[in-house]
């Protein structure tokens, strides 16, 4: 039994559902030109970045699934020109953020400030970078507990308080934090509550020889960076995370990933487990991989594909496990194998 499946018609046509009936949307775009759309800005970013396929295909996930995304790899493996490509391949504001330990929230949120006016001076609140579409918060975890707090709110709530007043974020918004696993001197630890508002963590890894080669040919001998076009609009992007919502999913596959997650609370090298927070992460995130790979149902492959980059930071593993020299990627895969 499949989730919502008259909402794809047998045309291709995208439709809406309104209560009971279901009635076109306003953009004439069918299921396969929106997927062709977002198939192209991979390509566009892959201009840039050289090799990462995985990495970027889960970065897209998390932009159609309209969730926040946290990088972690060692210093000088394009984390941040890969965030900046994505900005360039959609229509999209991009404000970047370098966290430092002396970084303060209002830096981020903004400040009010003294204006002159017609009638006078008076206090104006001043927008901070976070009123972007994509944030990329740089070394997320060099900024102090105060300000990555600042971030709670936006990452979860889309919206800013300041001054004793609400500002809504732009749509879309989604944080694209980076960290650097090795250096730790001068850092923050992110707390559980911030990173389980990550709906991924990406690791990046060393490229291979081949695709290291590419990279120094094309910027180290190759003059300008490759321009990257804008392909995907901003409606098209919003079309197409309503539509990833509607990918259906049968009930077999979501019992499976819902039984993975509730596995993680009771397996023994797995102190503390998932929340259904994270269930409910990596149906999105299997539909949104779906959608990407230009399919409109939901395959358990999906499911496993997205299962360590949503489930890793969500669980911590017993001392016995980490005295083993285990990781969550370790337990995941054992658990995804039983």
């Amino acid at each position: 039994m499949s989730d919502n499946p008259d909402r794809f018609g047998d045309d291709g046509q995208r439709t809406a559902v309104d209560g009971d009936a279901a009635v076109p949307t306003d953009d004439d775009l069918s299921i396969e030109e929106l997927q062709a759309s977002v198939g192209a800005v991979r390509d566009e970013v892959g201009k840039r970045i050289i090799g990462q396929h995985d990495v970027v295909e889960r970065l897209l996930v998390c932009v159609l699934c309209d969730g926040n995304a946290l990088l972690e790899s060692n210093p000088g493996l394009g984390k941040t020109t890969l965030v900046r490509a994505l900005s360039d391949a959609t229509d999209l504001g991009f404000s970047r953020v370098q966290n430092t330990p002396d970084l303060m929230p209002s830096d981020i949120t903004g400040t009010e400030i003294i204006r002159e006016t017609p009638e006078g001076r008076d206090f104006v609140f001043e927008r901070g970078p976070i009123f972007a579409n994509v944030v990329l918060a740089d070394e997320i975890n060099r900024a102090t507990p105060k300000t990555q707090a600042a971030l709670l709110e936006a990452m979860q709530e889309k919206q800013v308080t300041a001054a004793g007043e609400t500002y809504e974020l732009p749509d879309p918004f989604f944080v694209l934090a980076t960290q650097n696993p090795i250096d730790q001197g001068g850092t923050y630890p992110l707390p559980e509550a911030q990173t389980d508002r990550f709906l991924m963590k990406i690791l990046v890894d060393y490229p291979e020889f081949d695709e290291e080669r590419t990279i120094v040919k094309q910027y180290a001998e190759g003059g300008e960076s490759p321009e990257v076009e804008r392909v995907l609009p901003r409606t098209h992007l919003l079309a197409a995370q309503q539509l990833v919502r509607q990918v259906p999913i049968s009930d077999d596959i979501r019992n499976r990933t819902i039984e993975l997650v509730r596995s993680t609370r009771e397996d023994e090298q797995v102190e503390f487990g998932a929340s259904p927070r994270a269930s409910m992460a990596l149906v999105l995130a299997a539909k949104a991989r779906a959608f990407v790979h230009g399919r409109t149902h939901v395959s358990w492959e999906d499911v496993v594909e997205m299962a360590p980059p949503v489930i890793r930071h969500r669980i911590i593993l017993d001392f016995r496990a980490e005295r083993e020299g285990l990781d969550p990627d370790d337990v995941i895969q054992r658990l995804l194998n039983e």
